[in-house]
């Protein structure tokens, strides 16, 4: 990171590149519109913008509307040319001047309009022209309209080393000779990752004009480079087979993103890492031992497995983010492992296969069984009432994609509402049991510390908001869990999630002298 941000200055007067904004030349910004990618001629490009008396160290923001050719129009592409140059010179007569080009256009698979699934009524006139459009023109990529341009110029009086430029910088640099010194014009930048998939806007037809926020703010030479090797990072990512709503994730943790706490989420995330494999571990080893159910609720398994699928399926269907859409498919997959597992130990235990029978329930089991039998009794009076009472209000009032997204978000309300629910009657266990001996700690502690390591997440990476507040909810039901776990001394007597008790275990034998 050092390396990056710190750029060593030409020592003596040789060999040296020196700021061509030192002399403070007066300097006037022109933004043109071309479909061609190409500079060429000053014929075929729109003026949308000219900035006279441009002072590098203010900055500004504009919007202006853009003329919108029907050649773009027809699924095409449009693309801005920035150029920096003398006042009063046009920039194709300027042979200090500095440009870029920059698409103003991207290709995307159109977002799946929400409708009213009883009505079919939606709130975006979009949707009446897609209903105009074959089937499979609804899953091809079409034009969307980049509506921010974000300008940077590097204002440091910096004297580079000619002999070692940096790699970075150097492939954005255009240096003249004045006289017997070298210097370089003035350092121009597009700023590409403040460009949202949230912002696009779809090109129609009928779209005659456009707008457009052309932005501009000075930089330093540290940020500069920093802001190079983003870029070139993302862009990386979109070659390895990132889609743009992928790479998006990861432009949305830089730009809307404190540097600071982008600094401590980068420390988090390692520890986030640790814990998300310790916990996928230690579940699986708690699980590959266990030789019976005793000590463990079918039903809460069932729950889990119930929960963990339905979420996974809302998350995809929402698009989420793959930092939290591929952990959430690990957890799922080890849930239905979980519960092919215990089903076979039920069978197993009701006498089918004798040889496993290695105990019977004791009293303090079946009080188990029947405390967690009673508290989901009273908490279902509450339960499904209030699951079928919000599907259909939801059903009324907002809209979806399609009836699977509508079921899929009904069920994940109620998993991440009421899996706040399905917490309890552990609780409820635990008051009446006096005890907390028959949970898997060590697991359970690598799953809470994620959860609090989530909560930072929360606020940095997309996510659907009733994800987001789910993670805050389990912070409240773990908090309770350690206070029973210091409120209530361990039982050694009651068997644990092995099917083994600490008394049963037996003593070791003293040495002989």
């Amino acid at each position: 990171m050092y390396g990056i941000v710190y750029t060593r200055p030409c020592a003596g007067d040789a060999n040296c590149v020196r700021p061509y904004l030192a002399r403070r030349p007066k300097l006037q910004l022109s933004v043109y519109t071309a479909t061609r990618s190409h500079l060429g001629a000053e014929n075929g490009v729109d003026l949308v913008l000219n900035v006279q008396d441009f002072d590098v160290e203010s900055k500004f923001e504009r919007t202006v509307n853009v003329s919108v050719p029907k050649k773009t129009r027809n699924n095409g592409t449009l693309y801005a040319y920035i150029f920096l140059h003398h006042a009063g010179i046009l920039p194709w007569h300027d042979g200090k001047q500095v440009h870029l080009v920059s698409p103003l256009t991207t290709y995307m698979v159109p977002k799946p309009e929400e409708v009213n699934l009883l009505t079919g009524e939606s709130a975006a006139q979009q949707q009446i022209e897609a209903e105009k459009k074959p089937t499979s023109a609804l899953d091809e990529p079409v034009s969307h309209w980049r509506p921010r341009l974000t300008l940077n110029v590097m204002v440091d009086d910096f004297v580079f080393d000619g002999s070692s430029l940096p790699a970075d910088v150097h492939r954005y640099m255009k240096m003249i000779q004045l006289g017997k010194t070298m210097h370089y014009l003035p350092i121009l930048f597009i700023d590409q990752l403040s460009n949202r998939v949230k912002d696009l806007m779809v090109i129609n037809r009928s779209t005659t004009e456009l707008p457009l926020t052309v932005s501009y703010d000075k930089i330093s030479l540290g940020r500069l480079r920093f802001w190079i090797h983003m870029q070139d990072a993302v862009y990386s990512l979109q070659q390895f087979g990132f889609s743009e709503k992928d790479a998006d994730e990861v432009k949305g943790i830089f730009v809307d993103t404190n540097l600071y706490f982008l600094a401590l989420t980068f420390f988090v995330a390692a520890f986030h890492l640790l814990f998300d494999f310790l916990a996928f571990k230690n579940d699986i080893s708690f699980w590959k031992k266990k030789r019976s159910m005793i000590g463990v609720s079918t039903k809460a398994v069932l729950w889990r497995c119930f929960s963990t699928v339905v979420i996974f399926l809302f998350l995809l269907d929402e698009q989420t983010s793959l930092l939290v859409l591929i952990p959430a498919g690990i957890g799922a997959a080890i849930e239905l492992w979980k519960v092919k597992k215990a089903l076979k130990m039920t069978v197993l235990w009701r006498g089918l296969r004798p040889e496993f029978q290695f105990g019977t329930y004791s009293e303090s089991e079946k009080k188990t069984e029947e405390y967690d039998t009673q508290a989901m009794k009273y908490l279902s009076y509450l339960l499904y009432p209030l699951c079928v009472g919000g599907a259909v209000y939801s059903l009324l009032n907002i809209k979806y994609k399609s009836w699977y997204s509508w079921l899929i978000n009904s069920f994940v309300n109620g998993v991440y509402a009421f899996g706040f629910l399905f917490m309890l009657p552990q609780l409820f266990v635990n008051y009446k049991m006096k005890s907390v001996a028959h949970l898997p700690w060590k697991a359970f502690t690598y799953k809470a510390f994620n959860t609090f390591i989530d909560d930072v997440f929360a606020f940095i990476i997309t996510m659907p908001t009733s994800h987001r507040l789910a993670c805050f909810r389990d912070d409240v039901v773990f908090l309770v869990y350690l206070y029973q776990r210091w409120l209530y001394p361990v039982d050694k007597s009651r068997v644990n999630e092995f099917g083994e008790s600490y008394e049963e275990k037996p003593k070791r034998k003293p040495h002989a002298d």
